[in-house]
């Protein structure tokens, strides 16, 4: 598997949220590799996209997204799980792609569908926020296979408190996929 580059992280937010898409996320962690594929994604498009948590400015959970592409943005929500965004773009525009949902590849026994339950499966946790996703025990990689694939777009979830962004067609996630959190 090839790892990411930087580059792939610093372009728009929505193209690299849909060619997310049959990624890879690799989790090395006390001597187990967890693998899973990418298959439901989340485009928050930086401070003014009232959805974002870049859209309450430059905070102390929220620096990460206004860093360099290609880090992990972690916070909990609910006080109970967990939640992972990829930073795309160029420092200080603070978007970033939510994570929703991984089809199990290697080492995952756990419900893998829905960002909290994404997280837990692959022992992604507040250690993590504002990892290089460049390093050698957590980052995305390129699927070894060319499978094709079709991508649905669809408003994203749980944000209905951000008024017309709440209905941008933001969410993408594979056509099909039995691991995707809501159809």
């Amino acid at each position: 598997m090839q790892k990411l580059s930087r580059k792939f992280y610093d372009r728009d937010t929505i193209t690299v949220a849909k060619e997310l898409l049959g990624k890879y996320l690799v989790h090395h962690t006390h001597g187990i590799e967890r693998i899973g594929k990418i298959v439901e994604v989340e485009a928050y498009l930086g401070p003014h996209d009232n959805a974002a948590h870049s859209a309450k400015g430059l905070t102390d959970r929220t620096k990460v997204m206004f860093g360099p592409p290609g880090h992990a943005y972690v916070y909990l929500i609910y006080g109970m799980y967990y939640c992972m965004n990829v930073v795309t773009e160029r420092e200080g525009h603070a978007s970033a792609v939510l994570l929703r949902a991984v089809e199990p590849i290697k080492n995952i026994d756990q419900r893998t569908q829905g960002p909290g339950l994404l997280c837990k499966a692959l022992a992604i946790n507040k250690q993590l926020n504002a990892h290089d996703l460049m390093s050698d025990n957590f980052y995305i990689a390129a699927a070894d296979d060319s499978a094709r694939f079709s991508i649905v777009k669809k408003p994203r979830i749980g944000v209905d408190y951000a008024g017309h962004w709440a209905k941008r067609l933001l969410r993408f996630y594979i056509k099909g996929n039995c691991f995707v959190s809501k159809l």
